[in-house]
């Protein structure tokens, strides 16, 4: 395991840059299915979004039988491509809008199948929100982990059938998502995860009954933790207890590694909001190409 700060060579630009073509192309399909960005974000938005267009890609919203619900998700994969490895994409408390699409596009560039599932679904639309108070009270608080990490199972699932290598799977969220990594990294069914700044400790519950840091023990894949030295919300000393965690840990816990980009705050990915900080989001991004390759994704 290794926690050190970045440094300044932040390696391979992030891939996808803004064209009239994908902008176009995203545009519509926002308006057809109603999820651009989250309303709940709008306070928040940068000027400009990193836009990857779908070129070379087979992607589109696909349903997810899923614990007797059909579960809506985003997918793309390149064309052509047979059996490619799967890559399990989790959402920022703002739901599967284009930021995350966006994500999966460029993954599936790299050549995997990335797929976003909705998790919020059954609870409401995260788009529906112009506040992200109420957000949180009235929708992400009511939507338990188990019901999650099931979703999480039925995708697996899904993406076998599709022709996805779910024997190569892995695994990255964002924020609320980053949390979900950490928790799926200890269920054996993806040979990695990338958590960018998810919450490691907090007040177990019934909804939520573990945190990543109870479970760091007991992790079965090596997990990467993207995380900012200025995130508020996340302090380096919840990052060093985890650290300590993980190193007495099991065979996956100790191969886990942390980066701490000094600089950056909370979200420091999100290039559509103003905390995105464009050289942490281009090296933890060539990081996380790294981190999959170098565990067998």
């Amino acid at each position: 395991m290794d926690f050190r700060d970045a440094h300044n060579d932040v390696g391979a630009l992030l891939p996808g840059k803004s064209t009239e073509h994908g902008a176009s192309r995203r545009t519509a399909l926002q308006a057809v299915l109603g999820l651009g960005y989250a309303a709940a974000a709008a306070p928040i938005m940068a000027q400009t979004a990193i836009t990857t267009p779908g070129d070379g890609l087979e992607e589109g919203w696909v349903t997810i039988p899923s614990q007797g619900f059909d579960l809506p998700a985003y997918q793309a994969r390149p064309k052509g491509k047979k059996h490619p490895p799967v890559v399990l994409v989790v959402q920022e408390i703002f739901g599967v809008h284009a930021y995350i699409q966006d994500v999966c596009r460029r993954l599936a560039k790299a050549g995997y199948l990335a797929i976003a599932p909705e998790f919020y679904a059954r609870q409401g639309k995260a788009s529906d929100y112009t506040e992200i108070s109420k957000l949180q009270a009235e929708l992400v608080s009511k939507v338990p982990d188990a019901q999650v990490l099931g979703d999480l199972d039925a995708t697996l699932a899904w993406a076998a059938k599709a022709g996805g290598n779910t024997q190569k799977a892995a695994i990255t969220g964002f924020c609320w998502g980053g949390r979900i990594t950490w928790l799926y990294a200890a269920s054996g069914k993806v040979k990695a995860g990338v958590a960018w700044y998810g919450r490691l400790e907090g007040q177990a519950s019934a909804m939520t009954p573990a945190h990543p840091l109870a479970l760091a023990g007991q992790l079965k894949a090596p997990v990467l933790g993207l995380y900012g030295g200025q995130d508020t919300g996340i302090p380096v000393a919840s990052v060093a207890k985890m650290q300590e965690a993980l190193a007495q840990g099991s065979a996956a816990a100790k191969k886990s590694e942390f980066v701490l980009f000094p600089d950056a705050p909370h979200a420091f990915h999100a290039d559509y909001r103003a905390s995105y900080r464009e050289a942490a989001a281009r090296d933890g991004w060539q990081r996380l190409l790294q981190w999959l390759h170098s565990h067998g994704v």
